[in-house]
């Protein structure tokens, strides 16, 4: 069962499973307003209760479109917890201004990012705000000033951030009035970097759950030219029989689920039965030396 867990002591609650938007509007086919919302109740009907976007998304386009499914379906966003990520500008008609990429964590950005966030969503607060990304031109100081203005006007409740180093992580959160309340961070068993980077243990140390993004490799699991993935999958198929017979996918979620840290997943499908077969997830343990079997496939080599 999917079941809702606090990202930090005073943090939000949020699903272990959450649904990411980042590939919302990138199939050849754009969905409908209603795709969506029947996208969103069929979350709602497995328990997954978060949503993860970013203005960004779609090329600063998919937050739109979550705001028009919000405007023609009163009631759904309550039952959701959103967060989005805001701070990279590339050059675009939404970014005008912008000759090149590049990260903006200024207080004065972060607000009018926020602001605009809500706008498009057609909601008038986000349950969590992300830092999209570390600008090493900004001062923490100021990022944080942005952070604590928001939360105390109500525009956002909590504050964290995504893609930071345990150092930046660390530096900004000394500089808030109220603390982080999670890092999202790449997670998978083709990128395990957060394992001895200290990234996962930080999240232990300051009592925060992480959220993993692209958990199953930006697809690269099942890339049949990936030396990592066909060992994984070989890894997966002498094990499946003991967990009902999973796929790949699920068995892989599973995987950073059992992590002490107590991740939650961000799915990067928008197909149904995906996300169904992914929700299966969150009910398997796994055995401890299945996990590092696991590990050693994904690596390549026994434990050291």
């Amino acid at each position: 069962m999917n079941i809702s867990q606090s990202l930090s002591p005073d943090g939000p609650k949020v699903s272990q499973i959450v649904f990411g938007t980042w590939r919302l509007l990138n199939n050849d086919k754009a969905p409908t307003t209603r795709d969506i919302i029947k996208l969103l109740e069929l979350c709602l009907e497995l328990g997954i209760t978060t949503i993860d976007t970013a203005e960004i998304y779609g090329r600063y386009t998919v937050e739109a479109a979550l705001g028009k499914a919000f405007k023609d379906q009163p009631g759904l966003r309550e039952q959701f917890q959103i967060i989005s990520k805001c701070g990279i500008d590339v050059p675009s008609p939404a970014k005008k201004t912008a000759v090149l990429p590049h990260y903006n964590s200024s207080a004065d950005n972060l607000i009018a990012c926020t602001e605009k966030s809500l706008r498009l969503l057609n909601i008038d607060h986000l349950d969590v705000l992300l830092v999209h990304r570390p600008d090493w031109f900004t001062s923490a100081n100021d990022t944080a000033s942005g952070l604590d203005e928001l939360i105390k006007d109500g525009k956002i409740l909590h504050a964290g951030v995504s893609n930071y180093s345990t150092q930046q992580f660390d530096l900004l959160n000394s500089c808030v009035a109220q603390k982080l309340v999670t890092n999202q961070i790449e997670f998978s068993l083709l990128h395990m970097d957060p394992l001895d980077d200290g990234s996962l243990s930080q999240c232990e140390r300051q009592h925060i759950r992480p959220m993993a993004w692209s958990p199953l490799g930006g697809g690269r699991l099942f890339d049949k030219d990936n030396e990592a993935g066909l060992r994984i999958h070989k890894c997966i198929d002498d094990m499946r029989h003991k967990y009902d017979n999973v796929d790949d996918a699920t068995l892989a979620l599973a995987w950073i689920l059992a992590h002490p840290s107590k991740p939650s997943v961000i799915l990067g499908t928008t197909q149904g039965k995906r996300i169904q077969s992914s929700i299966l997830a969150a009910d398997i343990q796994l055995d401890r030396q299945d996990w590092y079997a696991l590990w050693q496939a994904g690596k390549g080599q026994s434990v050291p």
